[in-house]
């Protein structure tokens, strides 16, 4: 979907009376959303779920790319502290059950901002993993919110392009090989035959977050 398109959209929904809202891990790929949404409508809320693992850099760069873009950007975070994200034995969660580690700091900050809004207007892509590619461009997700997937059609030359035309930064751990960027402990640097995808929880059996899985309804 182009920039004219997306904007035809919203405006749609706005029109209907549709609050709306996107969310951002603020990777240099996530930038192009970003930037378009706020040629669009800089009052649209950006939520940040800050898990409390990201990488410094991540944080300087939300801060850098906020104020660049004049985003609303908003801090999500777990209502469970840290010190109770442990498993029986003791070890922090992101060592022993990831899935449920993102389950606390990713999904469910989630619950309160789907039941307070209409639309959530998602940067996902179809060529990022399978559970992604079978997407529609409109999709329910819980408490009766729907999501909304612009990008869903776009490639990494199209990322590019865009990146070039508007001269859009990079994060700044890119230039030392990582391309997918979420939380520290569970980011390694992409080696050159892997995908994307496979440099998060590598070795863990687990390519989604459970923002794309849980917060989604498949539909046929």
């Amino acid at each position: 979907m182009n920039f004219e398109g997306i904007q035809s959209k919203l405006n749609e929904y706005k029109e209907a009376g549709k609050t709306l809202f996107t969310t951002s891990s603020f990777q240099s790929h996530s930038l192009v959303l970003l930037h378009i949404l706020s040629r669009i409508d800089r009052s649209i809320p950006v939520y940040f779920i800050n898990t409390g693992y990201h990488f410094p850099e991540t944080v300087s760069f939300r801060d850098q790319i906020t104020e660049q873009f004049g985003l609303n950007t908003i801090d999500l975070k777990s209502d469970v502290p840290k010190f109770m994200q442990r498993d029986p034995e003791g070890r922090l969660l992101f060592t022993s059950d990831p899935d449920h580690c993102c389950h606390l700091n990713k999904t469910a900050p989630m619950d309160a901002i789907l039941l307070a809004k209409d639309i959530w207007i998602n940067g996902v892509r179809a060529d990022q993993s399978a559970v992604r590619a079978a997407m529609k461009v409109e999709q329910p997700a819980k408490h009766g919110c729907l999501r909304f997937h612009p990008m869903l059609d776009w490639n990494p030359k199209m990322i590019w392009q865009y990146q070039k035309e508007y001269k859009l930064p990079k994060h700044p751990l890119e230039e030392k090989g990582f391309v997918s960027i979420g939380c520290e402990p569970c980011t390694r640097k992409l080696d050159p035959e892997m995908q994307e995808r496979e440099a998060r929880w590598f070795g863990m059996n687990k390519v989604e977050c459970g923002l794309n899985t849980d917060l989604v309804t498949t539909t046929k």
